[in-house]
């Protein structure tokens, strides 16, 4: 049954609620490209071959892809703070479990247990855009979507710090640490949200989605070992077509599915989750080709000679101008909307890899390239929260940013698989070494930039919204009659929906005050979105009606601040009497 909370979280936390958050998006990110420093070792480490090793990589990859959506949706039922939370312990288990271990195979099982904290991001938007005043909410679900780059960034450096000069099982000891530190800033600072969709879990959709995500991620990411064009890789696109396709029908027939189709279908929400893709490709082509350029030696007659930290360092702020480009964000945001930043960024990132391809000569350049590449794709990154939040509704939130950062995650995917193909199939043999070369460098940036024009063209097929902080309404099919709780933000406002969580449309919905007097009354739109004005703080009730359905009256109480209260109306069945 859908309930809700007349607690006003964002008020009791104040600012402490989105640094807390953004930091579980960095050690998540950090979890992420923790082993990167020690790729080449791994075949020694663990005592197996390099295409065995590739599957301590793969595992994540693939956990945090079939974890993303399904811990989206669980937050949006069962409350976000205790997902995010699990999501975190689940990590530092895995941590824990690596640490203790050179087993390939034991190595592979806590990879896999780390890859579940990738629920964290949406988990984290979803909770501010349900206790943020919407004055704060642009820069913070910027900040938060631009975690995953900032910790990323940071990493890299520490990593390759810690791996030259200590045992690499303390990387995982680390992120252990580290996981610990956001579950208890978690639990202090951070309230849970009182939004609660309606319906029940989509178990058989969940293990859908996961068994297609799995058969289409894995030949991307084996592909290169396997063959591209190997029956294996081959069948693996097939099987995932034809799951996904037989999943795709089944949750178009269920009441409460994992992930809304009808609503991913917006051309707000499809074009936003295509141009995620290719925001995707074109942040991991960076993370993939400037660190190999600058450590390759000078020997070579382009490689950079620098050390692994020095590399790091240099790369660095590729993650720190994202997190700078928040705030920025923001304010662009208001002025001209989402779409204008997502488009002024894509713009920017089309700038750093055209210069990129004639500034490779000396580590000065690739600094430039990171923070101009940095300052890019953290618009974009910052943007695509917004639009999501922006058109759907409050009760979906996790679920649509899950799939939202599922589709940044597959264009990370596809990126590591075609610029890993790009530059071994480029590379030069010296001394049974393969080693990357110049031109395998400028195709890959050439690669990144094909990538931002397709996202670009994406980008500008997006409808048009007034320039304004994300909108608070639920879609653009209830803008009617959200348009007076937008004029008069002091509302109640959600969806009515009947026993098995589906949308109840043209439903009598009449506020009460405490003295019994009629203070306000609306029907339901078709997707059961409401919102009534509330004239003054205090007790009201909140009554439905519905041909078909019995009533419904729920006790409500409003602060009498300018934040709507959301509150979902689940009418139960009629009684029938003989």
């Amino acid at each position: 049954m859908t309930h809700t909370s007349t607690d006003q979280p964002g008020r009791r936390t104040g600012g402490a609620v989105v640094p807390v958050l953004a930091f579980a998006g960095i050690v998540v990110a950090v979890m992420q490209t923790l082993l990167v420093p020690v790729i080449k070792d791994l075949p020694q480490l663990l005592a197996t071959s390099p295409g065995n090793a590739t599957w301590v990589l793969t595992s994540t990859l693939l956990s945090g892809a079939v974890a993303t959506p399904i811990m989206g949706r669980l937050g949006d039922l069962y409350g976000k703070r205790r997902m995010l939370i699990l999501s975190l312990a689940v990590m530092v288990v895995g941590a824990l479990v690596s640490a203790a271990t050179s087993d390939l195979l034991i190595m592979i099982v806590g990879r896999t247990l780390q890859g579940f904290a990738m629920g964290a991001i949406p988990l984290g938007i979803g909770l501010m855009r349900d206790m943020l005043p919407r004055e704060k909410l642009g820069s913070a679900m910027a900040l938060m979507s631009s975690s995953i780059g900032v910790g990323g960034g940071l990493a890299l450096p520490a990593a390759a710090l810690v791996a030259q000069h200590a045992d690499w099982h303390a990387l995982f000891y680390g992120a252990a640490g580290l996981g610990v530190l956001a579950i208890g800033l978690t639990l202090l600072v951070v309230p849970e949200s009182p939004a609660r969709a309606g319906g029940t879990f989509d178990l058989p959709g969940a293990i859908g989605l996961s068994v297609g995500l799995v058969l289409f991620l894995l030949p991307i990411t084996k592909g290169s070992d396997w063959g591209w064009s190997s029956g294996t890789t081959l069948g693996l696109f097939a099987a995932s077509a034809v799951v996904l396709g037989l999943w795709g029908v089944m949750e178009l027939r269920v009441k409460a599915p994992l992930v809304d189709l009808r609503t991913s279908a917006r051309p707000a929400v499809l074009f936003t989750n295509l141009a995620s893709v290719m925001v995707g490709v074109s942040f991991y082509v960076v993370s993939l080709v400037l660190p190999q350029l600058l450590q390759l030696p000078t020997s070579t007659g382009y490689g950079l000679g620098q050390s692994m930290v020095t590399a790091g360092l240099l790369v660095a702020p590729l993650g720190l101008t994202m997190m700078v480009t928040a705030p920025v964000y923001a304010r662009l945001s208001a002025r001209y909307g989402p779409r204008f930043t997502l488009i002024l960024g894509l713009l920017i990132i089309a700038i750093g890899y055209g210069a990129g391809l004639g500034l490779m000569s000396a580590a000065w350049q690739s600094l430039a390239i990171a923070v101009v590449l940095g300052a890019g794709i953290g618009l974009a990154y910052s943007s695509l929260p917004a639009l999501i939040v922006g058109a759907v509704p409050a009760s979906e939130t996790g679920a649509a940013n899950g799939l939202n950062t599922l589709m940044r995650s597959i264009g990370t995917s596809v990126s590591s698989a075609v610029i890993g193909m790009v530059l071994a199939n480029t590379a030069n043999d010296v001394g049974g070494v393969a080693v990357p070369t110049m031109h395998g460098f400028r195709v890959s940036f050439l690669i990144a930039t094909g990538a931002v024009a397709v996202g670009l063209l994406f980008a500008l097929f997006l409808p048009r919204t007034p320039a304004a902080t994300p909108r608070l309404r639920a879609s653009s099919e209830e803008d009617a009659n959200l348009a007076r709780a937008e004029e008069v933000l002091r509302s109640f406002r959600g969806r009515v929906l009947d026993v098995g969580g589906a949308p109840v449309a043209h439903a009598r919905v009449t506020l009460i005050d405490r003295r019994g007097r009629q203070a306000g009354a609306t029907l339901s739109e078709a997707d059961g979105s409401y919102a009534l004005a509330v004239p003054a703080q205090g007790a009201y009730v909140l009554a439905a009606k519905a041909t078909g359905h019995g009533p419904l009256a729920s006790a409500a109480t409003h602060a009498g601040d300018e934040r709507p209260v959301d509150l979902d109306l689940a009418l139960p069945g009629e009684t029938v009497t003989a």
